[in-house]
């Protein structure tokens, strides 16, 4: 049984359909990365997953169980976690702070302080820095951490790379092996194609709410990924 199925899903906002029709499959310990460009619908995918989005129609299925009707807060009790856009850390809590604010489900687990720190050491060194005063991959790292402090069954990261030079992005990547080889599922959203062909053990390309690519990294040429990509 698949860890997570998300089939025929329509998503709106208000009068605008962002989603069409989406489905996907993830097994447990598996690596999807869900890419293309801005509009497409992977945010929405992933706020969906979470709670943050109803679909009109379809259905979200964790673990073999329909979530559509479990509000946000009853999700990440279920193990589901969602590092957001933008990272949305606190301002005015250190970063130490931040990241037991993510333990609140009392889940159990591996990931505590003393193992993310092992897994992020740029947190360790500046876990006494105030969230606002952050360097933007030490703001990244955080919302991650503290996704991982619920210790969820599967990890939501959306645009990991965005606003990030490209060293502090294989930076945040690097620990990705550390939290696969836990057992956490990941779906990752990311606009970076190159990282995700990298990190992930199937890639899915949507454009326009709709999945126009999908398969191994193995089986994806560089010519198709663009074609999908951009609608060619």
């Amino acid at each position: 049984m698949p860890l997570l199925e998300v089939e025929n899903i329509d998503v709106f906002y208000g009068d605008v359909q962002a989603i069409f029709g989406l489905s996907l499959t993830i097994e447990e310990g598996q690596t999807l990365a869900v890419i293309g460009a801005n509009g497409a619908g992977k945010s929405t995918l992933l706020k969906s997953i979470a709670g943050l989005c109803s679909p009109a129609t379809g259905e979200i299925r964790f673990n073999g169980e329909r979530i559509n009707d479990v509000p946000p807060h009853r999700r990440v009790p279920l193990g589901i976690a969602l590092t957001p856009e933008g990272r949305r850390i606190f301002p005015s809590l250190t970063l130490e702070e931040n990241l037991l604010v993510g333990a609140h489900s009392k889940r159990s687990g591996h990931w505590n302080l003393a193992t993310l720190y092992d897994t992020f050491p740029l947190l360790a060194d500046r876990k006494n820095r105030l969230g606002t005063n952050a360097s933007g991959g030490e703001q990244q790292a955080a919302a991650i951490a503290r996704a991982l402090m619920s210790n969820p069954r599967i990890l939501l990261l959306d645009e990991v790379s965005l606003g990030l030079a490209p060293v502090v992005v294989e930076q945040i990547y690097s620990a990705l092996p550390a939290i696969v080889e836990q057992g956490t599922t990941v779906l990752v959203v990311e606009q970076d194609v190159n990282q995700a062909m990298k990190v992930s053990d199937r890639v899915q390309c949507l454009l326009d709410g709709r999945t126009v690519l999908e398969g191994k990294p193995s089986e994806l040429s560089r010519e198709r990924i663009a074609s999908a990509f951009f609608g060619i």
